[in-house]
Formats: structure tokens, sequence, C-alpha cells
């Protein structure tokens, strides 16, 4: 059974605290929520309690590789009491994926991570999340392909079909292609000749074969996210409504 959750990522705009926001992902519909930056600017307490009153899991939590190399006890042990058991780096900059060597780098430091998360708590598992930079052409393949070669299974692929696109990847045939690796799918739709995020159904991303992809595969979760929407809140809620029509 494949689940929905948010980012919350897409309801950074709003000047409310973080259990607010909750209150209104759980009325939006959705089963859980992943975490973005936002997560320590409330109580931990406040915020376990806005999970429980409004029934949403924790998906999985976005944390700069930057947090887990420099600080990595007091970063695992903070998202291990939210209850967080996928750690998810959001981003390198594109200059990781400008070469072959630049690409084995980035290689060996998300394998370095999942490596000491996997002896530190095996419940708890590492992934990588893509932009489109890591779909130019390395050595005649997509670095993205690269990457996931030269990384232990440990570290985990959460796709975000909306950039894969706009690298001009096949996103349906990604999930396909590295369904061993996927437990989390970005579903997130975007214009590609503008590279920007659209509301789902409104861009160039074919979200029913996405979905079946990520049944195919069993991944557990279907993240929605929207980059820049104009009313986040109309926005998840219309993201949580897409989502479960393309499950129904």
């Amino acid at each position: 059974m494949v689940d929905i959750a948010v980012q919350s990522y897409t309801l950074r705009a709003l000047d409310a605290p973080l259990p607010d926001l909750l209150d209104r992902v759980g009325a939006a519909g959705f089963d859980g929520v992943e975490f973005a930056y936002r997560v320590r600017e409330s109580p931990i307490e406040a915020v376990l309690a806005a999970l429980d009153r409004n029934d949403l899991a924790v998906a999985s939590a976005h944390v700069p590789i930057e947090s887990l190399e420099d600080d990595f006890e007091a970063t695992v042990a903070f998202y291990e009491a939210l209850g967080a058991d996928t750690l998810v780096v959001p981003w390198l900059d594109p200059e990781h994926f400008e070469s072959g060597a630049a690409v084995d780098a980035a290689a060996e430091r998300l394998d370095a991570l999942a490596d000491r998360l996997a002896a530190t708590d095996p419940s708890v598992r590492l992934a990588y999340h893509n932009h489109d930079q890591e779909f130019r052409s390395v050595d005649g393949a997509a670095a993205m392909e690269r990457l996931l070669a030269r990384t232990d299974d440990r570290l985990g692929f959460e796709i975000d079909v909306g950039w894969a696109q706009v690298g001009g990847a096949d996103p349906a045939t990604l999930i396909d292609r590295y369904a061993d690796r996927i437990t989390h799918v970005h579903a997130a739709d975007v214009d590609v000749e503008r590279g920007e995020s659209v509301a789902l159904g409104e861009g160039d991303v074919d979200l029913d074969a996405v979905t079946a992809s990520a049944r195919r595969a069993d991944a557990a979760w279907l993240v929605y996210e929207h980059d820049d929407p104009v009313d986040p809140i109309d926005s998840i809620e219309r993201g949580a409504r897409a989502l479960r029509r393309a499950l129904a």
C-alpha cells in the first residue's frame, strides 16, 4: 500500500508555527509529512503532539549533508526522537555532477554517511533526492546513473519526478529501473519548458504512469511537493485529492 505525505517545504511561505501547519496537513487528508528545515523552529514536544492529534506519520526528513557530516550524533538523535526512519540528503550543488571524478567524490561522501548510519541505527535509512543537475551527461550517461552505480544499495533514491522530467529523464522508467532503491517518490509536476513547478496534472509529468511504477516498486510513500505555490493551503489540498485519485 502506498501512503501519501506532503513535503513541508511546500508550506514554507506561511508564517505559522509548525504544529499549526501540521494541523492543516492533517485536515488536507495526508497520511504523513516529510520534514524540511523548519522542523527545528518549534519545541519537539509540540511537533509530536501535532503529529499525534492529526494521525500523521513521519514519512521522512530532508537533512542537509553538512548537518550529518558536521554533527552526526546530535542530528541523528533529533530525527530519531521525531520518529523519522528515512533521512534524505535533499541537495548537492551542480558542481558535484560536472565530471566523473566529482560524481565519484559525492558517492563516497554519501556512502560514508550511509555506512555510519547503518552502524549507528540500522532501522534508519539514508536516501538522496535529485533535482535536474543530476541528469547532465557525464562520460556518456546521466550523472545520477553513475552516482547510484557507485553507491551501496543502503543508500536509497528518493526520486523527484518533476525535476527528473526537467533533466530529460522519464520518471516512470527510472522508478522501474531503480525499484530496489526507491521507497519514497516525490510527486511533483513541472512545466519543463519554463522549468517551474505547477499543480499536479497541469504540467508534463504523467502522474498515472508514475503512480503505477511506484506501486510496482512497492514504494511506501508518494510525497507531494510544490516549490512555489501561490496559495500553499489550496496547493496541498489539491495535491492530496490528485494523489488519492491517482491511487484509486
